[in-house]
């Protein structure tokens, strides 16, 4: 049996296997912004750190047709050991949550 390997394309650049990480997202965002890689690399860096900081200040941040992310609270809740069967407590525990805006819906769906 062969591996299929996915191919996935951001700004022009084809990348193979099914994800994207860091390294070439940077890349596509210096060719299509043409900036060097070292200034999209900042953008990049100073956009995660802007979005973290707000999500953790409880604040929700909103890029209009791309999405939002926003904390979430979980409440402390009870759950069993999958192990031993015993009941064990949670606490309580805050998270992250992403709404997907309708223009990247869209484009997924595509």
């Amino acid at each position: 049996m062969t591996a299929r390997r996915r191919c996935t394309e951001i700004s022009g650049n084809t990348i193979l296997g099914g994800s994207v990480n860091k390294s070439e997202l940077i890349d596509a965002i210096a060719d299509g912004a043409g900036i060097s890689k070292s200034q999209a690399e900042s953008a990049l860096n100073a956009m995660i750190d802007a979005v973290q900081g707000a999500v953790a200040g409880g604040d929700k941040v909103t890029l209009p047709g791309f999405g939002s992310w926003s904390q979430s609270q979980r409440s402390a809740r009870q759950g069993r050991n999958p192990r031993t069967g015993e009941i064990v407590q949670i606490p309580a525990s805050k998270g992250v949550k992403f709404s997907a805006g309708a223009k990247f819906k869209s484009a997924v769906k595509q």
